[in-house]
């Protein structure tokens, strides 16, 4: 059993890794990370995903507001994005990370 906070980081995660356009039903559901993260990591492509990050959360995880987003590049090239936010119904903060990209 999930608690709501648990619930919400794995909910983002399946938003942030899903690509628009891929689910039958649901056409709009995801985000534009997939499309993105294979671009060279430059200052505007970073600016980016961050962008993608926000609008898809913004959109399909209403129980949460984002308040700021990183992004980090690995040695394998997969892009970390670290997200804080802060739940409804709740007065903490909490930082999770989300890893898109190509297989190591």
């Amino acid at each position: 059993m999930l608690t709501r906070r648990e619930h919400i980081r794995q909910s983002i995660d399946d938003i942030l890794t899903t690509p628009i356009g891929s689910r039958l039903m649901r056409r709009n559901y995801g985000s534009f990370l997939p499309q993105l993260v294979d671009h060279p990591a430059t200052g505007a492509n970073r600016l980016r995903l961050i962008a993608a990050t926000a609008q898809a959360i913004m959109k399909w995880e209403p129980r949460t507001r984002v308040s700021r987003i990183a992004i980090r590049f690995n040695a394998q090239g997969r892009c970390e994005i670290s997200i804080a936010r802060r739940d409804t119904h709740s007065t903490e903060s909490v930082t999770s990370s989300v890893i898109v990209g190509a297989q190591a």
